[in-house]
């Protein structure tokens, strides 16, 4: 256990960042999950996929993601929206 007033300080700021960090994360993986849902609409997964690339990206932008991570993420879904709308139009 802590003694130090700084040190237990830095113990609930830690544990604040992280639970926001696991939120954030958990929203990303939301939005992922609606693209790979809404494989049987081709427009449902076009805006569903936007919405998810638009989260991926604050994601990076708050430093909860690695920038080459998010872009393979978004270039999977990507190609899985691409194959929906194929099937689609087929």
């Amino acid at each position: 256990m802590a003694h130090h007033s700084s040190t237990k300080k830095a113990i609930r700021k830690t544990a604040k960042k992280t639970a926001s960090n696991k939120s954030s994360k958990t929203r990303i993986k939301t939005y992922i999950k609606k693209v790979i849902i809404s494989e049987n609409s081709a427009s449902d997964a076009s805006s569903a996929f936007i919405m998810a690339q638009s989260e991926i990206m604050k994601g990076v932008s708050k430093g909860i993601i690695k920038k080459n991570t998010a872009s393979r993420k978004i270039s999977r879904l990507a190609k899985m929206v691409k194959k929906i709308s194929l099937k689609a139009s087929q």
